[in-house]
Parts: C-alpha cells; structure tokens; sequence
C-alpha cells in the first residue's frame, strides 16, 4: 500500500493508491509500459525490474491498488480468474485434501475436479455455510478451505467469521473467492481468512473489456509462495489488461452502489411478480442468509436468480426475449446480462452436483447493471410476458 493513502477510506484508496502520478512526466495515469525487457547497470542491478513476467511496472500499480482495497499487505494479479484460482492449488501437493463449497462458478469446478484431481488433488463439496458439515468434511490431509460468499449462482452467504475461526483451529488455510462481493461489499481478510481470491474480468474491471485475476493476501509466507508460481508458471496478465482494471476499480465505489441499488429494485420486483417462482437475493428479507448478509457486507450485491413458472423451457425462451438485458456468459459490467447457468456457466458441473446444490435446470441469473432500473423491470417484465 502506497502512503499517503493508507489510512484513506475505500473511494479515495480506489483513486489514488498505488497510482502515484509518473515520476518522468508527472502524467495521472498509471503508463503501460510496452515492454519486455529492462536495462540493467550491471549483471543483477536493475531499478527493480528485469524481465515482464517477473515483475511488471503496470501490474505492480494494480497488484498495490487491489492490496490496498482488500486491506491487504500485497496482491499478485493472473491473466485470468481461473489462473488465480490454479495459482492458490498448485501451492498443494499431491495427496492435499480441499473443503470447496459445492455452490461455486463452474470453470472453478472444472478446475479441481478435472485438472487438479489428476495431479493428485482430492476435493469434498459441502454447504459452505453449513459449520457443521465443513467441519465433518476436514480430514488430516485437508490443507485448504476454498468458499465463494455471495456463491455462485445461488447466493448463499457463508459466515467467513465462523469459517476462518474453524480452519485456523484445523490449521488449514480459508481462501475466499470475493468476485461477487469485491472489495467494497466486504473485506475477507479483515474477517480472518487467508487469501482473497478475484477475477477482476468482472467487478474489479467493471466494463465487460478485460479478463485477468488476482490473489491478495497478508502472509509473507503465503505471498513468497505465491510470487514463485507466478513467475513459475507465467499466467501474468499484459500492461494493457493491468490498466485496464486499474481504470475500472478508480470508479469501483461509484458503480457498486448503483448495481446493487438496482439489484435491490429487480429483485423485489421479481418477488411479487405472478410468473416468478422463486428469487434469491441477499438483499431480501425471505432470503435464509439476509441477517448474515446484513451483518458481514455492506450492500447485496448485483446478482440475483429467478426460477420462473413453468420450468427450463420457459426459461430458456425468456433468457432470448430480453432486449436491454443482454444474454452473454460473465457477470458484473455496467451492462445488464442474463444467463442460463445450466448449460451456460454451470454447464461443466454435472446435473446431479448442480441439483444438489439448488442449481436448477430453470434457474436464470442476473447481473445487474448500472442502467435506469425502471428500463430493467420493463425489459424483464415484457420477456416474461412473451415467454408464456
């Protein structure tokens, strides 16, 4: 974190931090640097840089910025989400056990249980926000609990808390996947978990124009670790995609009030509308984690799903009906999306895991944009009406 702004409250932190103005041109814009390589003085004396992939001066203006909004002492930024996620599993070593909650994006599915389970990863999917049954699911060869709180697409809040308390009793790392959240919803590592995972594609970016990912944390030791895999492994992101989150997360306050403002709006819409079956939102009150929600974020977030009547085909007929909602996969740009999980975003995640998790085949997600949210409750409720 770069003084002076330390001890400044989140907007300003977003502005300013780790973004001091050029050194050589006084320009307010953190430069992308279009290079490779760097000058030395001597064999091993540099300015701190000597090759891109092992440090980069745009990405450690994003790595400080994203360390000071998560209130952490470092963050390490990946090409995309998915890198970040393999990053946190490759510090395990075959015969490691991993506690996930089993309502989760599938890409991150797909990663342990197909790419990480043949290096010799083993994984138990459990109700994150069940103490219980993450406790029963610890065995002597578990190294890690991995949670996403708001889940992925069901909304289900995990008591962070409770669970950094549990895995500091088990002596196993939490790492928490804040995406949904960010930063300025809550700060995981503040509650007492290990590594805040992100992909910075969606909030962090903010404008559907950039993938890439990042870890932040405040263990020296875990930041060693994870510095060596980065370079190791090289699933750095380009100048060019640094800046562009860090453009994006200088107005990241700004945007999450109104995503979750509006959020706020569709989903008691939704709530009372005759078609509509079931809503999760945190931000409601029938939702079975709102408290928790209250308690442990500061807004619900942006993301809502919706079961309508009458089941898969309906729904599928409605995700193609919507004129400002656009149907894309990803989440959390200032445009509105609708998806259809199941053969969309969850579609790597087998029907009977999904089914088990509340994952319906004729559940619809939305990420809530930052358009008029009357232009939103219209363009659902004429989709909706044409689907019948």
């Amino acid at each position: 974190m770069t003084e002076p702004f330390e001890k400044a409250r989140f907007a300003t932190k977003a502005v300013h931090a780790g973004q001091p103005p050029d050194p050589t041109t006084g320009a307010i814009m953190t430069p992308v640097y279009l290079t490779s390589t760097y000058v030395q003085e001597a064999p091993d004396v540099h300015k701190g840089f000597d090759y891109a992939r092992t440090n980069h001066p745009t990405r450690l203006a994003l790595e400080r910025n994203l360390a000071a909004l998560e209130d952490g002492s470092w963050g390490l930024c990946f090409g995309s989400g998915s890198a970040a996620a393999h990053a946190v599993m490759t510090m395990l070593s075959s015969g490691d056990h991993v506690v996930s909650c089993n309502d989760l994006y599938g890409g991150t599915y797909r990663l342990f249980t197909k790419v990480m389970e043949r290096f010799g990863l083993t994984f138990s999917f459990v109700s994150a926000y069940d103490l219980g049954a993450v406790e029963k699911a610890i065995t002597p060869k578990t190294k890690l609990l991995w949670v996403e709180t708001p889940s992925n697409p069901m909304l289900l809040i995990s008591d962070i808390k409770e669970l950094a308390k549990l895995a500091k009793a088990k002596g196993i790392l939490l790492a928490v996947d804040n995406t949904f959240a960010t930063p300025y919803l809550q700060q995981p590592l503040a509650m007492g978990a290990d590594l805040v995972v992100h992909s910075t594609t969606k909030y962090m970016g903010g404008h559907s124009d950039v993938v890439g990912g990042a870890i932040v944390g405040r263990d020296k030791g875990l930041f060693d670790k994870l510095k060596f895999i980065q370079n190791a492994v090289g699933a750095v992101p380009g100048p060019l995609d640094c800046f562009l989150v860090l453009r994006g997360t200088k107005t990241l306050a700004l945007r999450m009030e109104k995503h979750c403002a509006n959020a706020l709006k569709v989903a008691k819409h939704l709530l009372e509308h005759p078609e509509i079956a079931l809503v999760h939102y945190p931000g409601l009150p029938i939702h079975k984690h709102y408290g928790l929600a209250k308690a442990q974020m500061r807004l619900a977030g942006g993301i809502i799903s919706f079961e309508l009547k009458g089941g898969l085909e309906r729904a599928k007929r409605m995700a193609g009906l919507t004129k400002v909602f656009s149907l894309a996969e990803s989440l959390g740009g200032v445009e509105s999306l609708i998806g259809h999980p199941a053969t969309m975003t969850h579609a790597s995640i087998p029907r009977e895991e999904r089914l088990k998790a509340g994952l319906t085949d004729g559940l619809l997600r939305l990420s809530v944009g930052i358009e008029d949210a009357e232009d939103l409750v219209a363009d659902l409720d004429q989709a909706i009406q044409k689907s019948l």
